[in-house]
């Protein structure tokens, strides 16, 4: 087995692998919107508005701690 081959089977398994981890992750983002853990369509809209005295999509649960102290 040449090194050019090495390589190029290198590269398919790879690529493979980062395909599944491609549909694993967009498998994920869409069951956690089915399950309503996130709304990603409020992500969506961060683009469109996007002021400096716009309000946060969430709240950040550290922050919230942080104000209490």
């Amino acid at each position: 087995m040449s090194i050019a081959e090495l390589q190029g089977q290198a590269m398919f398994y790879f690529t493979v692998f980062l395909t599944i981890i491609l549909y694993g992750y967009i498998l994920h983002l869409y069951r956690s919107e089915k399950r309503g853990e996130r709304d990603y369509e409020k992500y969506g809209r961060m683009a469109i508005d996007d002021e400096i005295d716009s309000a946060p999509v969430e709240r950040n649960p550290k922050s919230a701690n942080n104000n209490k102290e």
